[in-house]
């Protein structure tokens, strides 16, 4: 089987249509298609489902996908090794981040491995949803959750803790919940999914309640909503990373310390392709930011595969 057949497949699949591989591919999309057709005669058999607006794998599409994608990979590294030889470490990585977790706490990481890896271009999105990392041109993404995607390799860099905060002054006027059901008519800040009424698990001991809530500042964005709290409009149920330094100066105050609570999930995990080729500066990387969760003493030294993923994630 051609190489260069099962490399335009992998491409017409990690791009999602024919038009967009055509426009990566610097091909007409006549021809795209023409090829593929000629790949799926040589074959016998349908490789992509294709509608109006995307192209899906067959089950034997899958799997020379996978064959296609391992092979490119091999090439890639190979090319690597000859390109970088005796050079100091370059390349690109592509990186999704939580847009609270990434400003409040990966900013200074990234910032520290820039400085570490000059060469390197950091391509990072700060964005909140799960992205499908086959169809999207994203190396790595964190995210929020409790249990990670099967079909992605997932490094836990620790849990994640939300509290029931509020400004000092806040609560000095109109006092803070001494119960969970006191979050129903608190004046609430928080995110939530769009489109989705908003649930809020919370732990007390082996006891699992639920709440439902209706927040009265709702924002993907953690910095607006801090301000939020700090100006004393509500109580806020947030990730404590977002208010950490306002209560260690005691300009933020919590309840409900007694419980353990989750609005996306209880860990946040660093997701990839499993069998995606990492170049040598997408995995040091990986390498430098779990090592920069552990000194946090929230990352832990492993990894993870298995589970579904939560509802799109936060934080």
């Amino acid at each position: 089987m051609d190489v260069n057949a099962l490399t335009l497949l992998v491409e017409i699949l990690d791009a999602g249509n024919l038009s967009e591989a055509a426009r990566r591919l610097k091909m007409s999309r006549a021809n795209v298609s023409y090829h593929l057709n000629q790949l799926e005669k040589s074959i016998g058999l349908q490789l992509v489902r294709r509608t109006t607006r995307r192209v899906e794998p067959t089950e034997i599409g899958l799997k020379l996908y996978e064959h296609g994608r391992a092979i490119q990979s091999a090439l890639l590294a190979a090319r690597e090794s000859v390109s970088t030889l005796g050079q100091s470490l370059q390349g690109r990585v592509r990186l999704s981040v939580p847009s609270g977790y990434g400003q409040l706490v990966m900013s200074d990481w990234l910032i520290a491995f820039k400085r570490q890896y000059p060469g390197i271009v950091l391509d990072v999105m700060f964005e909140n949803r799960v992205e499908d990392l086959m169809r999207d041109e994203v190396d790595i993404a964190v995210r929020v959750m409790s249990e990670p995607p099967q079909n992605l390799v997932a490094r836990d860099m620790g849990p994640v803790s939300y509290v029931a905060c509020a400004s000092a002054a806040y609560a000095a006027e109109h006092g803070m919940p001494s119960r969970l059901d006191d979050l129903r008519t608190a004046p609430l800040i928080t995110a939530a999914v769009v489109g989705r009424q908003l649930r809020i698990a919370a732990y007390l001991r082996d006891e699992r309640h639920e709440v439902l809530l209706e927040p009265t500042i709702i924002s993907e964005n953690f910095l607006f909503l801090r301000q939020a709290i700090l100006a004393g409009l509500g109580v806020g149920v947030v990730p404590d990373y977002v208010v950490h330094d306002d209560m260690r100066r005691g300009d933020v105050v919590t309840a409900l310390d007694a419980w353990r609570l989750s609005i996306f999930g209880t860990h946040m995990y660093m997701l990839y392709m499993p069998n995606r080729h990492h170049t040598r500066a997408a995995s040091t990387f990986i390498d430098f930011m779990l090592a920069e969760a552990r000194k946090t003493g929230r990352g832990a030294d492993l990894s993870a595969r298995g589970g579904h993923a939560d509802a799109p994630t936060g934080s």
